[in-house]
Formats: structure tokens, C-alpha cells, sequence
């Protein structure tokens, strides 16, 4: 079986290699990835809601036009 190669970490366009890092250097590194993974997730679910807000909202405006539209 192949061995694995580490993959470096780049941090401002400097590569490091994780397994030469400190064990607090790793739990920070850790908590960036983690940190980013939740913001990308947290930002699609944004746009989730986005989405489903204007939806509702243009389901109002027609609710509204109709109503106005008997009134006449």
C-alpha cells in the first residue's frame, strides 16, 4: 500500500507541514478549518433563507394584489 503524503498548510502564501506543527499550532489550525466549514455552511443556509423570504414575500404582494383587485 502507498504511503500518504501530507499535505502542506498554506497560511499568507507560506506552506507548512502539519505534522511539524506544535499541538497548539494544530488545535488553532483546527479550529480555523472548522470555523471556516461553518461559516461556508452558515452562508449557504443564508442563502437558503434568502430565497425562501423573497418567495414569501412576493407570495404576499400577490395575496395583496388580489384582494385590492375584487375591491375594484
Amino acid at each position: 500500500m502507498a504511503e500518504k503524503k501530507a499535505q502542506p498548510v498554506t497560511i499568507d502564501g507560506k506552506e507548512y507541514q502539519f505534522e511539524d506543527m506544535t499541538d497548539e499550532q494544530k488545535y488553532l489550525l483546527d479550529n480555523v478549518v472548522d470555523l471556516d466549514r461553518k461559516i461556508a455552511s452558515n452562508r449557504f443556509a443564508g442563502n437558503q433563507l434568502q430565497v425562501g423570504r423573497d418567495a414569501f414575500f412576493h407570495m404576499l404582494k400577490t395575496a395583496i394584489d388580489k384582494k385590492e383587485e375584487v375591491k375594484q
